[in-house]
């Protein structure tokens, strides 16, 4: 942000101009000279600023997501949060990070190319320890992975591709898939060297243990939904029509929606001891008089009154009104 000048440098300001001290036009050429920057077109910006912003926010939702899934499955603290977000060289990205982590490739289908997720190594050997049974314990053996803890990592990629499917739902239906499980960056060559690639940096908290994770985006593989990461697109509403059969299947099947329907014959209050002692031909006396219509109730509110009888050798009730309160509650 530039400095505001006070009124007292103003006034020194435009009296040093008037008194030749200061020349006009050498100040004016100095301000000029000012603008021009210095552009380096191996670190080219491909993503403008608009889309960096929109990056953020689906990232922060894939935070809350992936801490909210990691919490359950490994039932300690975890917290995660975006921590930066930059656009670099896919070389630069991969000097930056250790020589030896844990590096989970996958193709974010139906987007060509590959995407990374790079975890620091103590964070992920305290989340194999939480799924082992133990306490979280932060141990390094990164080198020499068996078997059942390269399946337990594969495992835990596949929470964080949930969560990353969930968060990028709004823009493409992803479905991302675990290609391979890497420890050196060396081996990594996903796209080349001066490509730009976008990386969002999450500081992460499991237990007592911090580090962080870092997702790299390369611009290659998201070049062709880069329209949709703009604000215009987020804000911009979709006129929905209806299809011309849309209204008849609705009404067809709410015609064919299943409602419980409860005939009662009465009411009667009894008291626990009496409930107790109840036998088989015993007779409880109801609130309801014999010639009194028997309310019944549909979905819990009552409709009709009705009077019992058999069908087919079978108990039923034939209606003999609708109820008139039901028919002002339709109403109103």
């Amino acid at each position: 942000m530039a400095d505001i000048l006070s009124q007292g440098e103003i006034d020194d300001l435009l009296a040093a101009m008037s008194t030749g001290e200061m020349d006009a036009e050498a100040l004016r050429k100095e301000i000029d000279e000012k603008k021009i920057t210095t552009y380096d077109f191996k670190r080219a910006l491909r993503f403008s600023k608009d889309q960096i912003r929109s990056l953020t926010r689906i990232h922060e939702n894939f935070a809350r997501l992936l801490t909210t899934t990691l919490s359950a499955r490994l039932r300690t603290f975890v917290h995660i949060a975006v921590a930066t977000v930059e656009q670099l060289p896919y070389e630069e990205f991969i000097r930056s990070i250790p020589k030896m982590t844990l590096l989970h490739v996958f193709e974010p289908a139906p987007l060509d190319g590959r995407l990374l997720i790079e975890m620091n190594p103590q964070i992920g050997y305290t989340m194999l320890d939480r799924i082992l049974g133990g306490k979280g314990t932060n141990y390094n053996k990164i080198e020499n992975l068996t078997e059942i803890e390269t399946n337990i990592l594969t495992q835990v990629s596949d929470y964080m591709l949930d969560s990353f499917q969930q968060a990028w739902q709004s823009v493409v239906d992803m479905e991302p898939v675990m290609e391979d499980l890497e420890v050196n960056p060396q081996f990594m060559q996903m796209v080349s060297p001066n490509e730009t690639v976008v990386v969002i940096s999450l500081s992460a908290t499991v237990g007592e243990t911090a580090g962080m994770i870092n997702i790299c985006l390369p611009y290659v593989v998201l070049e062709e939904i880069l329209p949709k990461l703009s604000g215009h697109y987020w804000m911009q509403t979709t006129n929905k029509t209806r299809a011309e059969d849309e209204e008849e299947k609705l009404e067809t099947s709410v015609r064919h929606a299943r409602l419980p329907l409860q005939a009662v014959l009465g009411h009667s209050q009894i008291s626990l001891e009496e409930l107790l002692y109840l036998r088989a031909g015993d007779v409880i006396e109801l609130d309801q008089a014999v010639n009194d219509p028997i309310i019944a109730y549909v979905g819990g509110e009552p409709k009709y009154y009705v009077q019992t009888g058999k069908r087919k050798q079978r108990l039923a009730v034939q209606v003999t009104e609708e109820m008139k309160e039901a028919e002002d509650n339709e109403r109103s």
